[in-house]
């Protein structure tokens, strides 16, 4: 008897599980595949036309020099230093934002979790808040040089935020709630921390300080993205490691801990993997919300809770969010460009509240 190395179904449960997982693998290739079209369409649009002929030569001329593709020394700027960048740092964020807040809404078993809402945003602004009006590293007299300064500092007090949430929670015992109440608390005291370098700050620091805090990819640049793309690869990694676990954690915590999870642990590991994936994004890109909370609802009606579609599937559509959202912020009022923070919020607002008004199910257990 030949055998396929598959399983074989049995019973009925078994038609219809594998015929939902085939279902939903489907549906994170159809994602993928519509990133694959609208990388290229993002890639097309903008100020300066070139067309998709162009790029190809542009791409292969730079895989393999003996390429004899001609184009013009405009077009490759374009490409090569200002579009490709972008594009990909955007497909970057919308990763680990989007799979930043779908792990957060995981392990605290609540919907409205994100990175923002725990405070981690709020904590990377006032680190590149520091380094702004007082040009200072936490790092102190490393000699890390101005821009870079801004990114550490996010980057850390992102991470710092979280390592003090998870601590207050541990005082009593790792709720969600706790963990959510904190995260809270912290967001407000770091806001707070902003307001008051604003107010100390001059004109010109000021200027720079709220530019930053409304979010946008016009800092992309290849070596930024050679730093976030290992953090983001190996933290996704890392949380789909994972996946079974927040499955089990999602029928509750006593029902995790009856299976062999330790819930403690997992919380810690995801969290401290979700902080990292938000506060590497925020420091390179400023704060642009709504990413990590609609995509995951997004995803919920197509794939369900099962953690090991939903993490995959919440990247995807976080990465066609942004994308989408800055394609729309260089191009509305070109050459003008309009800060992607505001653009998501624009989108994720009406989109969000249309999700809560036509649900016909509860998502949550």
């Amino acid at each position: 008897m030949k055998t396929t190395g598959l399983p074989e179904a049995t019973t009925p449960a078994d038609n219809l599980y594998f015929k939902l997982t085939a279902s939903k693998k489907y549906a994170v290739f159809g994602l993928l595949l519509a990133l694959a079209l609208f990388f290229v369409a993002a890639v097309v649009i903008g100020s300066a036309s070139v067309s998709a002929k162009e790029i190809l030569q542009i791409v292969m001329g730079r895989l393999f020099p003996a390429y004899s593709g001609q184009c013009s020394a405009l077009a490759e700027t374009v490409i090569l230093d200002l579009r490709l960048p972008r594009v990909i740092l955007a497909v970057l964020a919308g990763f680990s934002l989007a799979g930043s807040g779908a792990a957060m809404q995981a392990i605290l078993r609540n919907p409205l979790a994100d990175p923002y809402i725990l405070g981690i945003s709020a904590g990377a602004s006032f680190g590149a808040a520091v380094a702004v009006i007082l040009g200072k590293s936490i790092l102190g007299g490393l000699g890390i040089p101005g821009v870079y300064a801004i990114i550490v500092n996010a980057f850390l007090f992102g991470l710092l935020t979280m390592f003090l949430i998870y601590g207050i929670a541990r005082l009593k015992g790792a709720a969600p709630e706790t963990l959510i109440l904190a995260g809270v608390a912290l967001g407000y005291l770091f806001s707070a921390g902003v307001s008051l370098l604003k107010y100390i700050s001059s004109h010109e620091q000021l200027r720079d300080l709220v530019v930053w805090l409304m979010g946008g990819l016009w800092g992309a640049k290849w070596e930024t993205i050679l730093i976030l793309l290992p953090i983001t690869v190996g933290s996704l990694v890392f949380l789909l490691y994972y996946a079974w676990d927040l499955n089990a954690l999602s029928a509750g915590e006593e029902v995790a801990a009856n299976l062999g999870v330790n819930v403690a642990t997992l919380r810690r590991n995801c969290a401290i993997f979700a902080s990292m994936l938000a506060s590497a994004t925020v420091a390179f890109t400023g704060i642009i919300g709504f990413v990590g909370l609609v995509s995951p609802h997004i995803c919920r009606f197509i794939v369900g809770n099962d953690n090991r579609f939903l993490i995959p599937c919440s990247c995807l559509a976080g990465a066609l969010l942004l994308l989408g959202a800055d394609t729309l912020s260089r191009t509305m009022i070109s050459p003008t460009e309009i800060p992607v923070g505001i653009i998501t919020s624009l989108i994720g607002v009406p989109f969000f509240l249309y999700l809560l008004f036509k649900q016909r199910r509860r998502w949550w257990g």
